[in-house]
């Protein structure tokens, strides 16, 4: 069998708003986690608390997220001044 190749290039990557979209995202993830909470008796009775605590983890890793994404915008943005970044400090 023969070696697959591409015959493209593959395209560059997209660059939007990544900041905007991973705090939209966490937003969306706490936002149904409150939903549910009232509902908490009804998930435990019927085993789908791990609803519950999916939203949860989700508006955390979120959090996570958009510290990781400002600190890289916070980075490209030194790099592009000519800041500390550009020469590898």
């Amino acid at each position: 069998m023969t070696k697959w190749t591409p015959k493209h290039e593959a395209p560059p990557p997209l660059e939007g708003n990544v900041v905007a979209t991973i705090t939209g995202g966490t937003i969306v993830w706490f936002v149904l986690f409150l939903v549910q909470l009232p509902f908490y008796g009804w998930y435990d009775d019927h085993g789908h608390l791990w609803w519950l605590w999916t939203c949860l983890a989700g508006g955390g890793l979120g959090l996570i997220g958009i510290w990781y994404v400002r600190a890289r915008e916070a980075a490209l943005r030194r790099t592009d001044r000519g800041g500390p970044a550009a020469d590898g400090g």
